[in-house]
């Protein structure tokens, strides 16, 4: 079966002046992405994950290497894809409800129909907040709820419209540590039950390791993959597994794989 996300030897650098140079933001990246799986990308400071996201949603075409995505070609932004950022970005004029209901606004081909269909959207979108814990809260405002309470509206936002492809950036970065697993939970009960696939970009080890299939560790600029760890810890898995030696054990070799970016002057893939 053909690989659903499909990065074939990727290069990417930002203008033609850089790439004359030979200056690249990532490079000779490969990945491979089943049907159903969740991949987390972890690496240091300034190592090109968020350059790969924009890859991944088509809002960057690489300079060199191919990108297929559900079987075709990327060539401009996916309309398959929700995504979600460490800031909710909420608009603060709208309520929870309409937040949640944008994409469904703007997406075809929920645009042509939001009028006729608004009522089963709206009911669409309420069922996603209840699935999250947000039950009662469609009318309230972004500034009337808490910050983890924002970034669950904010994947529902995300959901809403049911796409295939769910791309993370740091989403959970700027939350406290009981929130963050709160929602480290809420996102596996719903990817488990909706199985759509998910990239998620993280400075958290012990998020990419609680979260993931198989995670993926990127060396310094210019970004590449360094290692690749498929996590063989079973599902469903609970908060209880982040204690166990065999949990703790994956996130040290994560860690130092991650060390040795920061030792080395230069990356060497392995």
């Amino acid at each position: 079966m053909s690989a659903f996300v499909d990065f074939q030897g990727v290069w990417l650098a930002y203008n033609d002046e850089l790439l004359a140079q030979g200056h690249f933001a990532v490079e000779d990246i490969s990945l491979q992405m089943k049907q159903g799986e969740f991949v987390a990308i972890v690496g240091p400071s300034g190592c090109g994950k968020s350059t790969f996201m924009k890859l991944a949603t088509g809002l960057r075409m690489p300079s060199k290497g191919s990108i297929a995505i559900a079987g075709q070609p990327v060539t401009g932004p996916l309309k398959i894809s929700g995504m979600a950022f460490q800031a909710p970005s909420l608009l603060p004029w709208r309520t929870t409800l309409d937040n949640v209901l944008l994409p469904l606004e703007i997406v075809e081909p929920f645009r042509s129909n939001f009028k006729s269909k608004r009522k089963e959207y709206e009911a669409k979108a309420l069922q996603l907040l209840d699935s999250v814990g947000l039950a009662g809260y469609g009318q309230k405002y972004p500034w009337q709820l808490s910050g983890g309470m924002q970034q669950r509206a904010s994947i529902c936002r995300a959901l809403v419209h049911e796409p295939q492809l769910l791309l993370l950036d740091e989403p959970f970065g700027a939350l406290d540590a009981f929130t963050r697993e709160e929602l480290w939970c809420t996102l596996r009960d719903l990817q488990a039950t909706a199985r759509f696939n998910v990239i998620l970009v993280t400075h958290d080890l012990r998020e990419s390791v609680f979260l993931a299939d198989t995670v993926y560790v990127m060396s310094r600029s210019p970004g590449r993959f360094v290692a690749r760890r498929p996590i063989d810890l079973p599902r469903p898995r609970d908060l209880e597994v982040t204690y166990t030696p065999e949990f703790t054990d994956i996130v040290h070799e994560l860690r130092g794989h991650i060390g040795a970016q920061r030792r080395t002057p230069a990356a060497v893939a392995t």
